[in-house]
């Protein structure tokens, strides 16, 4: 864990924990090879700061303090970048920012993962397109789903229609094998994008009703930790866990080069 390249105290990580206002991205580190889509991580972190803290944040300096948080390993990690004020306190969130960068990694999952059950739910993130650290209500939803026998939660307006999952996207696969994504007001996933570049086809988006989910023949979450992972059940819905169409598409994902931090 480094602050701006250098140790952290109590003091200054406290504040994520006791204000909680920051944002972040989370991206798979192939050792040396590097990050799949490394500028589309680059490029969220400084929208989502101007968007949060109304300040300009520098992508080269960002890649720097990943490159020495990192120090040349082969690992294969998960690094989180969190962007926050170590200073902001909680009466005050409106005075001007000064942003600080903490590098975090853990070891990451060996892929692909096991299929992944779904309990559907109505709840919407706070400022959905943003990748901020409020999880509070997406964790106790996910919390929610694992209590009731699932792996994880899947998100929908009060009205039935999907959205996304806790952390990942979801898309959806129809009888002619076209990969279909939820319209909705959802976080636009680096992995979402690296695949949708991948794929040899027009990107499709459409209304996607709870009711309408036995329709497809297959579903798949994605997010940049473990890339693409297939759905086996959401609700009362099965799915074949070996699918030929979710293996092209991880393929086609993996293929992509990391970029070299």
């Amino acid at each position: 864990m480094e602050l701006d390249g250098s140790s952290v105290s109590v003091e200054q990580v406290s504040v994520l924990g006791l204000v909680n206002f920051g944002h972040f991205t989370s991206m798979r580190v192939e050792g040396r090879a590097g990050v799949r889509g490394l500028s589309l991580h680059l490029d969220r972190l400084t929208q989502d700061c101007r968007s949060v803290f109304d300040v300009d944040l520098d992508p080269e300096y960002v890649r720097g303090l990943v490159r020495h948080a990192l120090q040349d390993s082969d690992d294969v990690v998960v690094v989180r970048v969190t962007v926050f004020d170590p200073t902001l306190e909680l009466g005050k969130p409106g005075a001007d920012a000064e942003p600080h960068v903490l590098v975090t990694k853990r070891k990451a999952p060996q892929t692909p993962l096991a299929p992944l059950s779904l309990q559907s739910a109505a709840y919407a993130r706070d400022l959905p397109k943003v990748k901020h650290v409020g999880l509070f209500g997406a964790l106790y939803q996910r919390r929610d789903a694992q209590r009731n026998g699932y792996d994880d939660v899947l998100f929908t307006t009060a009205e039935g229609t999907v959205t996304e999952a806790a952390t990942s996207n979801v898309a959806f696969i129809d009888a002619a094998g076209q990969l279909v994504w939820p319209q909705a007001d959802v976080l636009p996933g680096t992995t979402m994008r690296l695949v949708n570049q991948a794929r040899d086809e027009d990107v499709v988006a459409q209304p996607i009703t709870l009711a309408q989910v036995p329709e497809f023949i297959g579903a798949v979450v994605t997010n940049a930790a473990v890339g693409v992972r297939v759905v086996g059940r959401i609700d009362d819905t099965r799915w074949p866990i070996e699918h030929e169409i979710v293996d092209i598409i991880r393929k086609q994902y993996e293929a992509i080069p990391p970029e070299r931090i």
